[in-house]
């Protein structure tokens, strides 16, 4: 009995919240009473049953949610659905009024007919070239993860500079504008490439160690988002098209585009940050856990409690474009805190200082500082952006000059656009990866290349300390 009594269950590498469910499940009672030991063994019966039905299935959620996986959830305030329903009533506002000024376009003058089709075709070319460009991506990213990582950093400021040639030779004044902003930000990009390019091994190997095992049925999620995203930016793009080609009301079809221009990057970065919580979550419960949960489950999941947290990451979306601003932002909000968004159904704000405060304490601050995954992404993103506009752009340079230029800037944010939406798991693999490490640096999942990294970073740090010290010396 008293062997018994002293015997500890084998402990599983799980998360807190995990933990503390289990000590409540198991009462503590003296061996000495019969009765009462009867009464341990079938607590600890069904404790173990319960603990093995989570930990094998993952399929709690669905009976306990709030409970179980979502602890705060039911303390959220009245108004924690007020982004998600903002979010759906704008989207089917902006596709009625899409659909009104296509109809309104097609029904049009002769003439206005013939414009609209000289710009709709080029667009819808666009979308379908950059569907086909994101699957691309994704293919090379999980077939060679090292040299799609280097390709984009260098493959991005050329095929931009193609796109700044492109609108120099449309001749106007516009073009050469938006020409000269494309032709800088490939100097800019290439410089960039070519500071980070020590950095590129690190990145390529977690990059590869991330995706090595994908969550499974990933593309149950990842090809419906590109394939929809796609129909989408064509609908986009034929009321882009029917305002263009019709000008009319007074003016008010120029700010009917700029309205279905915003609202399509706050669409899609939605999007994009849905699947994005989505693997993330999937992904971390596989690396802390050992849980295999379903990916379909973890999407029903995040729409039913966390859509609308992924909108609180648009307003971060520009910090690291404004490095002093970042640094003061970052810890606020950061894409590491789309991790604890899915898992623990924080709000975004809360959850990316939560992430970083951890990533403070386990010492890896510097190595998050140095991450290349979003750069990556957001490279895939300008080179999907730079092919679509090289091809919308030439097609209508040949049929109707006077539209190639902003056939080539919708391109371009088509592109873009598909290709971030389409690259949202990789990085969200990453994030999960350096969160789960952060949490558990001694888990047997990972290898050495985390440590290996700090150690790099270390002696390059004493190294340039070192310098820095003799030099004041000598002067």
């Amino acid at each position: 009995m008293s062997r018994l009594h002293d015997s500890n269950p084998p402990q599983r590498n799980i998360p807190p919240d995990f933990q503390q469910i289990h000590r409540q499940a198991i009462p503590q009672v003296p061996s000495s009473n019969p009765l009462k030991v009867f009464s341990l063994s079938l607590s600890l019966s069904l404790s173990a049953f319960l603990v093995l039905r989570i930990l094998s299935k993952a399929r709690y959620v669905q009976e306990e949610p709030v409970a179980l996986f979502y602890p705060n959830a039911g303390r959220l305030p009245c108004f924690k659905n007020f982004f998600r329903n903002l979010f759906y009533l704008h989207f089917s506002l902006i596709t009625v009024l899409t659909a009104v000024l296509a109809v309104r376009g097609l029904l049009s003058h002769h003439h206005h007919n013939l414009r609209l089709l000289k710009l709709l075709f080029p667009l819808l070319s666009s979308a379908a070239l950059a569907a086909l460009v994101a699957f691309s991506c994704q293919f090379f990213t999980l077939l060679r993860p090292s040299r799609t990582l280097k390709a984009a950093f260098w493959l991005s400021p050329l095929l931009t500079c193609a796109v700044g040639i492109l609108l120099v030779s449309v001749g106007s004044a516009a073009s050469l504008a938006v020409a000269s902003l494309a032709l800088v930000s490939a100097i800019l990009m290439s410089l960039y490439s070519c500071w980070v390019s020590p950095r590129f091994d690190y990145a390529g190997q977690v990059l590869s160690d991330s995706i090595s095992s994908p969550p499974p049925r990933t593309a149950v999620i990842v090809f419906p988002t590109i394939i929809g995203g796609a129909v989408y930016s064509g609908l986009i793009a034929v009321g882009i098209g029917g305002a263009t080609a019709a000008a009319a009301w007074g003016g008010l079809d120029k700010v009917f585009i700029l309205v279905i221009v915003l609202s399509y990057t706050w669409t899609m970065n939605v999007v994009k940050n849905v699947v994005g919580v989505v693997i993330s979550r999937v992904k971390y419960m596989k690396l802390v856990c050992g849980m295999e949960l379903e990916t379909g489950l973890a999407f029903r999941d995040v729409r039913k409690h966390s859509m609308g947290r992924e909108t609180d990451e648009f307003m971060f979306s520009c910090v690291n474009c404004y490095s002093g601003v970042a640094s003061k932002l970052v810890t606020y909000g950061n894409r590491w805190g789309f991790v604890h968004v899915g898992v623990y159904n924080k709000r975004f704000v809360q959850a990316s200082i939560d992430t970083w405060e951890m990533f403070r304490r386990a010492g890896l601050e510097p190595l998050i500082d140095s991450d290349l995954t979003s750069s990556f992404c957001f490279l895939c993103g300008v080179a999907g952006g730079g092919v679509c506009a090289l091809a919308g752009g030439t097609w209508s340079l040949v049929v109707h000059n006077g539209y190639a230029t902003v056939v080539s800037i919708y391109a371009f944010l088509i592109g873009y656009f598909m290709c971030r939406v389409a690259m949202a798991w990789p990085q969200a693999c990453v994030s999960a990866y350096h969160v789960a490490y952060a949490e558990n640096p001694e888990s047997a999942r990972f290898d050495a290349t985390i440590p290996v990294r700090i150690q790099e970073l270390q002696r390059s740090r004493a190294q340039n300390s070192h310098t820095i010290h003799d030099s004041t010396e000598f002067e």
